[in-house]
Parts: structure tokens; C-alpha cells; sequence
């Protein structure tokens, strides 16, 4: 398998810090180097002026220029939200579109063809990707849920639900309603001490604009709210969300055994990422053991002032 090649010239060159892991990042082209700059901002990252140890993990990223040719004879599944995936068990290609992402222990690469626009959301997404199966070979593990830290018993309430289901809605109550907060949709777990310890990774709100639905409202809650932001927390509670549509909301709490079901369907590369599926479902297993979990099925009620807080408050 070809091995990924160290830019010559890179134009632009960071370092990122997360949980004690060091990401180094470099671009061939300045204009997309602050294009991933901005993507990277809108992550819990610390920016590394001078590092005093070598990086953990690469990630190159290149445009402009042909993608290169995924080796004949691996295997291939589709993913979520469009896409292919490439595999020998061990390293693998993402086709997303114009973008293309090699993953290797280590390292990543990430081609988007073209010189994409500020707001494309297929560099954001294979920006993702990239870093997330990259951090994956060091024990964090992304989750797609909102983690919200009850103020009383100091344990993390992680609402988890595709999008559309209600996390930003719920995390931005109860941020209002006082609750420090991790993220309201991306959160790194990580086995620390015997149990499992959730982070929150992108770094702002997205909520739905009532005046038009089409679009969010993306903000910091600490400035704008001044609410609380927490490196991490140690999960309690899960919820698993999902929108009724009728009037009353209804909470159901799950076995381990349904708990384990929910959060494979919500983590699939637990099982994509074959190289790291054994210690990902293990960190899962632990998470379903360490926490209280609840089905719940949102009603219109859930927007009324307050009611997620009295809802929510007792569940520890």
C-alpha cells in the first residue's frame, strides 16, 4: 500500500493538543490551511505554539490536484449521510464526493480536489472524519450526542439522537437553566481510571432559527449565555432522543442490554473501524454498565420553560 508522503513545502503547519494526544497539521496551500484553521477553531482543540515532544498523529490535507487511486481488492461499504468506505482491516479510504480520505496508524490525508469555499460542508465533513478516525487509534472515541453536567451530583447527562432529534433543543434548556456543558453534538470518550470519561469536542451550539428553519444559529454558550464550560465529566445518564410528535413527552429506562443496542447504532465505526472495534466496544460496554439510561421520546411539552430541567433533574 502506497504510504502517505511528507509535504515538502507546507504552507501552513499547527499543532493541536486534546487529552494529552498531539495532533500536527499541514497544508501544501495556504488558502486551504486557513480554511482548516477555521474548521479546527470551531473544535475543543489547544493550539500547540512549540510542542516539546513529536505528534502523535498527522493529518495532511491537499487540492488542486488529482485524488489518488484507492487500491483494487479491498472491501467496501457504504456510510452514513452518503459516501464509501475502503478497507483491509487496518488502514482505509473514504470517497465523500470530490474529497477523499486516507486513514493509516498515525497519520491521515485528506484531498478535496478543488480549492473548496469557506462554508463547504464536504471539507468539514472529511475534516471530521479524518480526525476522528485518527484519534479513534488513541483511545478517544467520537460520539454523536450533547453532554450536559447536572449541577447537583457532578455527573454528565449525555443526550444522544441523529440529527434533528432534539440534543441542541435539550442541551440549550438546561444550559439556560444553569448546567455546565461539554458540547450539544460531538463528544470524545476515553476509558480514564477504570471508567469511561466523555469531552466535549466541537466547541459551539448549532440551534434550529425559529424564523427560518432551514438554518441555525451557531453561538458560544459561555459568552453568550455565560454558562459553564467543562473539560469533562464522568457519565451518569444517557438519553436516547427521538421526537413524538404528540403532546406529553414519555421517558423510558432501557436494560443494559437495550442501552448496548442503542449505542452501537449510534457509534457505527465501533464496528466500521475493525482495527479499533475491540477496545471501542469495550469503552461502550463499560459506558452501558457506568450509567442510568432512558428512551425519550419528546412531545411538545419538552419546549415549555423549565420542563427539561424538572424532567431531567432527579434522573441521578
Amino acid at each position: 500500500m502506497e504510504v502517505i508522503k511528507i509535504l515538502d513545502r507546507p504552507a501552513c503547519q499547527s499543532f493541536y493538543e486534546v487529552a494529552g494526544r498531539l495532533l500536527f497539521i499541514e497544508s501544501i496551500d495556504l488558502r486551504l490551511g486557513n480554511l482548516i484553521e477555521r474548521l479546527f477553531a470551531g473544535w475543543q482543540l489547544t493550539p500547540v505554539a512549540f510542542p516539546a515532544r513529536s505528534p502523535d498523529i498527522r493529518i495532511q490535507f491537499f487540492c488542486d490536484g488529482p485524488l489518488p487511486g484507492i487500491p483494487h481488492g479491498l472491501n467496501r461499504f457504504e456510510i452514513a449521510g452518503g459516501g464509501h468506505c475502503y478497507t483491509d482491516g487496518a488502514d482505509y479510504y473514504l470517497a465523500l464526493g470530490k474529497a477523499l480520505v486516507r486513514v493509516q496508524t498515525g497519520s491521515a490525508a485528506v484531498w478535496a480536489g478543488e480549492l473548496p469555499g469557506p462554508k463547504d460542508p464536504v471539507l468539514a465533513r472529511a475534516t471530521s472524519f479524518a480526525a476522528c478516525a485518527a484519534l479513534r487509534r488513541f483511545g478517544l472515541y467520537e460520539l454523536h450526542a450533547a453532554g450536559m453536567i447536572n449541577p447537583d451530583s457532578e455527573r454528565g447527562v449525555l443526550i444522544i439522537g441523529p440529527s434533528g432529534s432534539g440534543k441542541s433543543t435539550l442541551a440549550l434548556q438546561l444550559a439556560k437553566a444553569g448546567w455546565p456543558y461539554l458540547s450539544d453534538d460531538e463528544l470524545l470518550l476515553s476509558l480514564v481510571d477504570g471508567g469511561v470519561e466523555a469531552r466535549g469536542f466541537r466547541s459551539f451550539f448549532a440551534v434550529k432559527d425559529e424564523a427560518s428553519p432551514n438554518y441555525k444559529t451557531c453561538f458560544e454558550p459561555d459568552s453568550a449565555l455565560g454558562s459553564e464550560r467543562r473539560l469533562s465529566a464522568l457519565p451518569g445518564v444517557l438519553l436516547f432522543t427521538s421526537l413524538s410528535g404528540e403532546e406529553v413527552t414519555r421517558l423510558d429506562r432501557l436494560t443494559q442490554t437495550e442501552t448496548m443496542a442503542r449505542l452501537l447504532r449510534a457509534c457505527p465505526w465501533a464496528t466500521y473501524d475493525t482495527a479499533i472495534a475491540a477496545p471501542n466496544l469495550q469503552l461502550l460496554s463499560k459506558l452501558a454498565r457506568q450509567t442510568s439510561a432512558f428512551d425519550l421520546c419528546a412531545g411538545t411539552d419538552l419546549l415549555r420553560s423549565g420542563f427539561a430541567l424538572d424532567l431531567l433533574l432527579d434522573l441521578d
